[in-house]
């Protein structure tokens, strides 16, 4: 363990223990030999892996179910497999080509899965293990896979291709046979056309040895295996998508592309048994019906008591135009016809039995839709649908903004699922999901962990993540607050985006408090308290803020913002006597500009508000002589002060929400004190209401990808898109380059620690180079604002998109009073705009914002007095010592160390000279704190605290879309998560502990189950040969029968399932010592049988030894022809 003196010249102990770039400075007389800080967190203590994956499979294609392991698999476009059991089982695999998955077939109950890919390969994954893995590979080089079918019980795998052919593969050793079904072998001499590819392939439920090929064309084959030879052929005119068998064997079904079925008797090849359209209009004439759209699958299920029941996909009228994708459901002669949400990928009915010759009584339908995964019940009236235990709603509408926390409340998951389960639509089925396989994993991480979403809708989702499981608990919509636009006219005139105005930007939340605070892309702040009471509120308290464009040379800062008087129902205050400096009611009229109004109007009906997030107060930003407000780019709540404050590109505001007020309005100049070493220069005289084509240079990369979703994915209004089009169009090609790495903001030189003397370079000030300087974060602490201090003050750090760290001082008069806030000036500068701001005590502890513990605001005054107690503040302490505070900055090339309230800095580190940081956070891992940062470039970087020393740094993910930067974010005890995909959430850790506990974390997909007997043959079926007919595969398809199969056709590519699987069941002691116990258990059972089975032989020796006898001695003495 090293010690680090923070007080004393450190000479080459520093260099020693961190990067090149690191620099460690001491003032003279800063500390004392005996103030020592203990850094426990080393390198070995962090590693970086993936946990688990939340949501929806992004872009599905294919589907597979394990009637006994009750598993189902879906695979992706992009080659991924998710494994779905019961609710907190899933699991992630992918495919390492990234070809799109076209199939799947399960090993029913032997924990194997087979996929086959898009680039002509088939994978057999080992389910057997926590984390699948592929055990072997098979790449075909001369034909492209179409069709798999593996029969129940069975380690033949028939595949068909593109040329026709049927190629049969060994699953145990993944070997091809030499036996081939030809496509000129299978159709009729005579036909001169080719059939096409094979898009279907089963044997007869009642004869493996008669298979079932059907082809594009129209064509049906029923092939003998044995024999090898075709024995029946069926042909229709149109091209077949599907086909279903009787159980019985003696029937089939097919779909077809012009919407009819087509059902066939086995026996009589030369015409369809019977040919209906499920959708079609029957003409009166008699005519054939009109053609409709394609039935692209279709399944036939059988029941003992009962009519069978016939489950297809499309087959609508033409004349359906715009009608969503639906589901049929033919039961007896009721026709039912279920409208999906989304396109239709797949669907499979679930059965009761796995056996394909029984009856098979299916009680559900699993159907898997484009961006949603619904179950239907069969076997109530109406079909109603499961619910869903997993969390596949992510995407419901797409997530703008993520925040992660970890170890909160205990009592915070039960009140928010309370709440939530209100919101629960109660037209479910009755029934247990019935996709139940698998164990949940047995962690032993038991801390509170919950995520929180924002949408494009307005809404807001609260998640349950403990315990590597997601599932949603409250979710709040915050476009109630606000009047829906009726008429496009009203629409254009207010609105900035014409999508999703009540998109989420930002959010603050203190779990203790349960205070939530959200900004919206339209420029509004909206605060929510949290009630379990209902009530209705019939006006919303209200304030606007207008922003001022400063036109003119005066050293007047460049944006102003003042507040007009709050709308009807605001609470009193001081403030408000104070007269607007604009009309409260602006012009709305499209002849003239703009002006004093806000984007979004708020309702003056009556609310009706359930129990959970109740809306407190509404702050709007307002048009300004025709210009719109701009975006919110940072936001902070705090409950013990009763403050809300949030920034943007004019400067910062501060509003405190108890008395309704807005206290503190400032442009981003004047937080720099007249005497300020880094104040910023008047602006220059030219007008700056419009937007410029080209970005300048000084701006911080950090401000324009946090501004990504309101500037470049949404449309501007059309009063200014002639004049910004081309802006828009800029910053997209500069986000670009941004990718790329390239350094956009200037060079800073160094200065000394405790000096505030160099300006700003006469280039950052010029015409040519101006910037408008945003406000980056903020951080509510109890701290030293001046050098002079010697008593903590509630404060407020300030970060800019500059790199400056400003402090304000907040004045906490006793309440009712008003309070008073002064900005103090800069504290110091670092390279790139600010991210992340924490303050540590003289022990290194990390010192969170003092909050207000939860109390029901809808309470009676008695159980308010009861539970809003305050919580304790921190002892003054007086100035014995320098130095009893340590401020930790990150910006988005730098991090640093400041004592307070000397502001001398104490350590820097340059985090990266190429990139940028995207993310950064002050977390607590191990009992000890650290920086963690995610780069632009996909590196992961942890520093330690307080000497900035690197502890982690791995190339994880290189930024290849916006909205991993929008969504990654670290959290306590070594977790992070970001958003993968628009419908996915990955979870990580970069925990060494975390990762060596892994296996035990995770969930088990394979459980051992017997598997259901076979069916009864029957008495009669068996004297008669009427039963099932079995055939011997290995003789027929084995080297010895059929040959060796030719070498060029495929390549053998042996996995590393097996060795994976070994290395991860051997970590943990817990692992080992279940897998000892079961063995031995297995080993008891095995002898155990072995014993009852010698037992029985020798009962079986002495009863054959005694018939033996007694037939010796019967006919001992009796002659030849007496017998």
């Amino acid at each position: 363990m090293k010690k680090f003196n923070i007080r004393k010249v450190l000479d080459g102990l520093t260099a020693a223990s961190s990067s090149s770039s690191s620099s460690a400075t001491a003032q003279p007389g800063s500390g004392r030999d005996s103030d020592v800080i203990q850094e426990t967190l080393q390198s070995e203590h962090f590693q970086l892996c993936k946990t688990v994956r939340h949501g929806f499979p992004y872009q599905p294609s294919s589907m597979a179910f394990d009637p006994v392991q009750k598993i189902l698999a879906v695979g992706t476009q992009t080659g991924a497999l998710r494994l779905f059991g019961c609710a907190g089982v899933e699991c992630y695999c992918q495919h390492e080509s990234g070809a799109a998955v076209i199939q799947l077939q399960f090993l029913i109950n032997e924990g194997a899965l087979v996929s086959a890919l898009a680039d002509d390969s088939i994978h057999m994954w080992n389910l057997r293990q926590k984390i699948p893995a592929i055990l072997h590979s098979l790449k075909f080089s001369r034909e492209r896979i179409t069709y798999c079918h593996l029969p129940f019980q069975s380690k033949w795998l028939y595949i068909g291709t593109e040329r026709g052919n049927i190629h049969i593969v060994n699953v145990e050793s993944f070997t091809l046979s030499g036996y081939v079904i030809m496509w000129n072998k299978a159709i009729e001499l005579s036909t001169k056309t080719h059939p096409g590819p094979v898009v279907h392939i089963s044997d007869n439920p009642m004869d493996e040895g008669k298979l079932l090929i059907g082809y594009e064309c129209g064509v049906v084959v029923l092939w003998d295996l044995k024999c090898k030879k075709a024995d029946c052929r069926y042909n229709y005119d149109e091209a077949i998508h599907s086909v279903a068998w009787h159980h019985e064997g003696k029937q089939f079904v097919c779909s077809h592309s012009d919407g009819t079925l087509t059902t066939w008797n086995i026996r009589i090849p030369a015409k369809s048994a019977q040919i209906i359209t499920p959708h079609g209009k029957q003409p009166k004439d008699g005519k054939k019906p009109e053609p409709c759209k394609p039935i692209l699958k279709v399944e036939y299920k059988t029941t003992r008591v009962g009519d069978p029941f016939m489950v297809l996909s499309g087959g609508l009228s033409y004349d359906t135009v715009g009608r969503r994708a639906c589901l049929t459901v033919m039961h007896g002669k009721s026709t039912t016809v279920l409208e999906m949400d989304y396109p239709i990928v797949d669907f499979l009915t679930l059965c009761e039995t796995p056996y394909p010759n029984d009856f098979q009584e299916p009680y559900a339908v699993v159907v898997l839709l484009e961006k949603d995964l619904v179950l239907i019940d069969l076997g109530q009236i109406g079909y109603p649908i499961f619910e869903n235990p997993y969390p596949l709603t992510i995407h419901e509408s797409p997530v703008t903004c993520c925040e992660y926390f970890v170890d909160c409340p205990s009592e915070l998951i039960p009140a928010l699922y309370s709440v939530g389960s209100r919101q629960k639509r109660q037209s479910y089925s009755k029934k247990e999901w019935p996709i139940s396989g698998g164990n949940w994993g047995q962690g032993t991480q038991s801390y509170p962990e919950i995520i929180i979403t924002g949408h494009a809708d307005g809404s807001i989702k609260f998640w349950d993540a403990s315990a590597l499981m997601l599932q949603v608990l409250y979710k709040l919509k915050t476009a109630k607050v606000f009047e829906r636009a009726r008429s496009k006219e009203e629409k254009a005139n207010t609105e900035i985006v014409e999508e999703d105005p009540f998109a989420i930007q930002t959010l603050s939340w203190c779990p203790e408090s349960r205070m939530l605070c959200v900004a919206g892309v339209s420029a509004h702040v909206i605060v929510y308290r949290f009630s379990k009471q209902e009530v209705t509120t019939e006006v919303l308290l209200e304030v606007r803020m207008q922003c001022e464009f400063n036109g003119g040379d005066s050293p007047d800062p460049g944006g102003e913002q003042t507040p007009t008087l709050p709308t009807q129902g605001a609470s009193s205050s001081p403030q408000e006597s104070e007269p607007p400096t604009q009309p409260s009611t602006g012009s709305n009229s499209s002849d003239g500009p703009r002006d004093n109004i806000p984007c979004l109007q708020v309702r003056s009906s009556p609310l009706k508000q359930s129990p959970g997030y109740q809306v407190e107060l509404v702050i709007q930003l307002v048009w300004v002589s025709g210009e719109p407000p701009q975006p919110i780019t940072s936001l902070a709540i705090n409950s013990s002060y009763g403050l809300v404050v949030f920034g943007n590109t004019n400067g910062l505001a501060v509003a405190d929400y108890l008395q309704k007020t807005l206290l503190l309005h400032m442009g981003t100049s004047e937080l720099y004190s007249p005497s300020d070493p880094y104040q910023r220069q008047p602006r220059s005289p030219r007008k700056v209401r419009q937007p410029s084509g080209d970005i300048p240079t000084g701006t911080s990369c950090m401000s324009r990808l946090s501004n990504l979703y309101f500037e470049s994915v949404k449309k501007l209004r059309s009063s200014h898109t002639s004049k910004s089009c081309c802006s828009c169009f800029k910053l997209f090609f500069f986000l670009f380059l941004i990718l790329c790495s390239v350094v956009l903001t200037p060079p800073v030189p160094d200065a000394r620690d405790n000096t505030f003397t160099r300006s700003r370079s006469s280039s950052v000030t010029s015409i040519e180079r101006e910037s408008r300087e945003a406000i980056s974060s903020f951080h509510f602490c109890e701290s030293y604002p001046r050098k002079s201090d010697s008593v903590v003050s509630p404060c407020l750090l300030v970060g800019t998109t500059q790199g400056t760290v400003m402090m304000v001082a907040l004045s906490m008069p006793p309440g009712g009073d008003q309070r008073l806030q002064q900005p103090v000036g800069s504290m110091v500068t670092l390279k790139g705009g600010i991210l992340t701001m924490a303050l540590l005590d003289a022990a290194g502890a990390l010192l969170p914002p003092s909050y207000e513990p939860w109390y029901d605001p809808n309470a009676s005054d008695e159980e308010k007095e009861k539970s809003r107690r305050r919580r304790p503040a921190s002892p003054p302490s007086s100035q014995d010592g320098p130095d009893p505070q340590f401020a930790v900055l990150c910006s988005e090339k730098q991090a640093k160390v400041v004592a307070m309230p000397s502001q001398t800095r104490i350590y820097k580190h340059s985090i990266t000279e190429t990139s940028f940081v995207l993310r950064a956070d002050v977390v607590q891992m191990g009992g000890a704190n650290c920086i963690a940062c995610f780069c632009a470039n996909g590196h992961i970087m942890t520093l330690s605290l307080p000497s900035l020393r690197p502890l982690l740094d791995v190339n994880y993910l290189p930024l290849t879309d916006m909205r991993i930067a929008r969504t990654f974010c670290f959290s306590h005890l070594g977790q992070a998560l970001y958003l993968t995909s628009p419908t996915e959430i990955q979870r990580l850790t970069y925990s060494q502990e975390t990762c060596d506990n892994r296996q035990e974390m995770l969930s088990e997909l394979f459980t051992p189950v017997e598997t259901p007997e076979a069916p009864n043959r029957g008495f009669f079926k068996g004297l008669f040969g009427g039963g099932a007919q079995s055939l011997d595969r290995e003789d027929l398809f084995g080297e010895t029968g059929a040959g060796k199969a030719s070498r060029s056709l495929a390549q053998h590519i042996p996995g590393q399932g097996g060795m994976e699987g070994m290395k991860g069941a051997a970590s943990g002691v817990v692992g080992d010592l279940a897998r000892a116990r079961i063995a031995l258990d297995e080993r008891g059972q095995k002898l155990g049988e072995l014993e009852d089975r010698t037992a029985a032989m020798m009962s079986s020796a002495d009863s054959f030894s005694k018939h033996a006898h007694d037939m010796m001695l019967k006919y001992k003495d009796k002659k030849w022809y007496q017998l």
